[in-house]
């Protein structure tokens, strides 16, 4: 083989490098803008307006990884390298990988749950393993919440499979509970009718179910009331403050003491 050979060989080896490269480039930017288009857009349009915000989300986030594989296998063959040896890499890196990214699987698999189940949905005010907030993605791996001063927080999707999931959002209406101390000399009947005042004066409270207003303990230093209203779940935060901030004005128009804890001291001298 002379030099010239050598050299055309050398050139057509370039040129058809050069060509598989600029094919992969195109191809690459092409798909990835098209896989925007289609993840931006998917599932959208009245036939999926069914579908749960949440499930949207996490279809949305396993279609975009199974395309982005899809396009990473493409440019793979265009550059002419065997899908048999692609196959065998494939398989080998995935064993490795999968003893690495147990907790990322377990985390997977929280999810698809979490999608079945629908214990939360996007939107909803929940309380997990410590964390409260309002969800705001249901993703692959991880539920991003917002907190209420407004925090973003990540909790692996095996750990809400794992732990208790308090949701203040998915029932219509909610109770407020509150526990009021009274001075023993306060009239009984005066008492509720001021607390049952209050309460009728708010349009947050509903009147169904009914307020409950009763005397539940006999503590050291007070006559306790239970005091139990209903309200919309989004209007909880307000309704407690409400009754907390209006019962104690009215007490105060009303004469009725509200007691605070005493501690009397006796010291006897015993004179020898």
């Amino acid at each position: 083989m002379d030099f010239s050979s050598i050299i055309n060989s050398i050139v057509s080896a370039c040129i058809d490098i050069a060509g598989k490269l600029l094919l992969s480039a195109v191809v690459f930017f092409v798909g990835k803008i098209l896989i925007k288009f289609l993840i931006k857009h998917f599932p959208d349009g009245p036939r999926h307006n069914h579908m749960d915000k949440t499930a949207k989300i996490f279809l949305r986030n396993f279609i975009k990884i199974g395309l982005y594989a899809v396009l990473a296998i493409t440019i793979v063959a265009i550059m002419g390298v065997p899908m048999a040896s692609v196959v065998t890499v494939f398989a080998s890196a995935g064993a490795a990988i999968a003893l690495a990214v147990q907790g990322s699987f377990s985390n997977f698999m929280g999810g698809i749950m979490l999608l079945v189940f629908k214990p939360i949905s996007v939107g909803e005010f929940v309380k997990i393993d410590g964390e409260t907030g309002t969800v705001k993605e249901v993703g692959i791996f991880y539920t991003v919440l917002n907190t209420v001063d407004n925090l973003v927080v990540s909790v692996p999707n095996k750990i809400m499979t794992e732990n208790t999931i308090v949701n203040y959002s998915r029932n219509d209406i909610r109770r407020v509970d509150l526990v009021i101390g009274v001075s023993y000399d306060s009239d009984v009947e005066l008492v509720r009718k001021t607390i049952f005042d209050v309460i009728g004066a708010n349009n947050k409270a509903l009147n169904d179910p009914a307020p409950f207003v009763r005397v539940t303990d006999m503590a050291d230093s007070s006559l306790d009331f239970s005091v139990r209203v209903w309200c919309e779940s989004k209007n909880y935060g307000a309704l407690k403050s409400d009754l907390l901030e209006n019962i104690n004005e009215a007490f105060d128009k009303a004469g009725i003491e509200i007691p605070f804890n005493q501690l009397d001291v006796n010291i006897n001298s015993n004179d020898k």
